[in-house]
Order: structure tokens, then C-alpha cells, then sequence
């Protein structure tokens, strides 16, 4: 014979019932991913380099990764000179995150660049290296040697000029004067070193950059040393503190067949966005900058080198809130 519950049991039974549900619900929203509407939506611009160049091909990986991650996000990538012209694409809200060396962005501070303060970093990415190129005949051996000579110093208003002219005058030069400066970018160097219309031409960049490795399987050259200049490129002192003494490997470029590492300057990449942007978009592209590096490295693999214990060092930028809220998530 069954047993019936008084009313109030009941009733009580199931106020208990419907509080278990929404206990379990509560708990099921906690711990289940949020839904795709909670992503950052809307159109971003990404500032990147010229054609041929590491920053155009680092842009069109990343672009692809976070329309898997951030699939609301619409991505437009813009060509530019480079670093310097990628800052005051920033700054003037012509772009909304951009890839620029950090002498570039203390130049732009330094000279008093209009919003300058909107600036702020997400990451640092990769280290560029100077890259000076000759033919492999050549007589220059060392950036002293290119008084006289046909020299392509890069774009104006980009980022290896401005290392370049840095470059020249630690050597005793002056790019305007010493020198026949050919302000071209990467993506018409490598052919006007070819033709012999240039005699030397520096580039600033990832490695390996594949306009150079291109040039260097169509045609012999090699590279230029310059850590003789280390020393004197320091005591300009300003942007210069951004440039450390490092080495390109010998098999960078194999098809070089250069034997030995070979002496040159660095200067790190910084992602850079602005104060104007949400947090929780910088937050997400923070992300997948991050987790991404091996993936973004198969094209860039000087991306490989994003690393959680590096990537805050962002000098001289402050974080933007939104990459310090990623980095706080994922700390040991």
C-alpha cells in the first residue's frame, strides 16, 4: 500500500527538488566554457611591414589563428614602411594593433609624437637582426667599407633606416653625405643587389627574412659583420640602449655556406596596441599570440622565441590591462 505524503511534506519535497536544479545549473554555467557570444566581436586593423618582410608574414599567421580563437573578430591587415610608421598608425587610431621595434616606439616618445602616452604593449614578440648584404665577391667587410657605395638604407619612415643611419654613423658616416642612400624597402633590395644597381643593403629583421634566403638561393652573397660597431653605436646613447651585440647563426641562410655565426646587433618587437582598445580584446589576442607560437614559428621561426618569462618585458611601453589580466591567468 502506498504512503501519501502529507501536503506540507510535499511541498517541501519539491522546494528541495527545484533548489537541487538550480544548484546544478549554477554549477554547470561555472564550470562549462562561455559561449561563443561572449568572445570579442567587431573589426580590428593590424599594421604590419612591407611585402616579402617577417612583420607581413607574422600578421597574416596570426590573422589566421585568431579567426580560429576569435571567430566574431574580423582582421584587416595594413602594409606599411614599418616600425616607426606602424607607431603613429597607432597612435592616431589608424590601426588598431601593430608590430614595432622598441627603438622605434622610444623614438616616437622622444620626439614628442603626437598621443604618444595611448601607447601600450601586449607582448614582446622577437628579437630583429641587422642584417648587412653584399654580393659574395665584395670587398666590404665592414660597414666603414661603404663610403662611396650604392647602399640601400631601407624605406623612409622605416624601421631598418632608422637603425641604419644609427649603424653608419658609429662606423664614422653619414648616411646623407658618405654614402649613396637608395631608400628602398625588402621587397626591391634583393633585386637591385642582383642587377648591380646597389652595392650593399641593410635589412632589419626576423630570421630567417625570405626575401634574403630567396636572393641567397638565386644568387651568392653574405654577410656583413658589425659587431665592430657595438661600442661606438652605445656612446649616441637615446634609442641606441634598445640595441644589443648579437649573432646570426651560419645556417641561418644556408644557402649562404657562411662557416661561422657572424657579428651583428639586435633589438626586440613589441606587440603594441593602444589604451583605447578593450581590455578584453587585448586580453584575447594577448592569448593567442601566446599559445600560438609554434604554430605562428612553422612560418616565423623567430616566433618560437614568445615566451611567457619574456613576453612582459615590454621597455618602453607599459602592459595594456587587458595583456596584464592575461598574464596574471596563466602565472605558476
Amino acid at each position: 500500500m502506498a504512503v501519501r505524503l502529507p501536503r506540507l511534506g510535499r511541498r517541501r519535497a519539491l522546494l528541495s527538488a527545484g533548489a537541487g536544479a538550480l544548484a546544478l545549473a549554477l554549477l554547470l554555467w561555472w564550470l562549462l566554457p562561455m559561449g561563443g557570444d561572449e568572445s570579442p566581436r567587431g573589426r580590428v586593423t593590424f599594421a604590419t611591414g612591407v611585402p616579402t618582410g617577417v612583420y607581413e608574414t607574422y600578421g597574416k599567421m596570426l590573422r589566421r589563428d585568431l579567426a580560429r580563437d576569435l571567430p566574431g573578430l574580423h582582421v584587416t591587415l595594413q602594409r606599411s614602411k614599418g616600425s616607426p610608421d606602424n607607431v603613429r598608425r597607432l597612435a592616431e587610431g589608424r590601426a588598431t594593433f601593430a608590430i614595432a621595434a622598441s627603438d622605434a616606439v622610444a623614438a616616437y616618445q622622444e620626439q614628442g609624437g603626437a598621443h604618444a602616452d595611448r601607447l601600450r604593449a601586449c607582448a614582446r614578440l622577437y628579437d630583429d637582426y641587422m642584417q648587412l648584404v653584399v654580393a659574395k665577391g665584395s670587398k666590404v667587410r665592414s660597414a666603414r667599407d661603404l663610403k662611396g657605395l650604392r647602399v640601400g638604407v631601407g624605406e623612409d619612415d622605416s624601421g631598418v633606416q632608422l637603425i641604419a643611419k644609427s649603424l653608419l654613423k658609429a662606423a664614422g658616416l653619414d648616411m646623407d653625405r658618405d654614402v649613396h642612400a637608395v631608400r628602398k624597402g625588402i621587397d626591391q633590395m634583393p633585386a637591385l643587389l642582383k642587377a648591380g644597381k646597389l652595392d650593399a643593403f641593410f635589412w632589419s629583421g626576423g630570421l630567417p627574412t625570405t626575401a634574403v634566403r630567396t636572393l641567397a638561393h638565386d644568387f651568392p652573397i653574405r654577410l656583413v659583420q658589425l659587431g665592430d660597431l657595438i661600442g661606438p653605436l652605445h656612446r649616441q646613447g637615446g634609442v641606441t640602449r634598445y640595441y644589443r651585440a648579437a649573432s646570426v647563426p651560419a645556417d641561418a641562410y644556408e644557402d649562404m655556406g657562411q662557416q661561422d655565426a657572424i657579428k651583428t646587433i639586435a633589438v626586440p618587437n613589441l606587440l603594441v596596441t593602444t589604451d583605447r582598445v578593450d581590455p578584453a580584446l587585448a586580453e584575447a589576442v594577448t592569448r593567442t599570440v601566446i599559445e600560438n607560437r609554434d604554430r605562428i614559428g612553422v612560418k616565423v621561426h623567430a616566433a618560437q622565441k614568445v615566451d611567457l618569462r619574456t613576453a612582459i618585458f615590454t621597455d618602453p611601453l607599459d602592459l595594456h590591462t587587458g595583456a596584464a589580466r592575461y598574464y596574471r591567468s596563466v602565472k605558476p
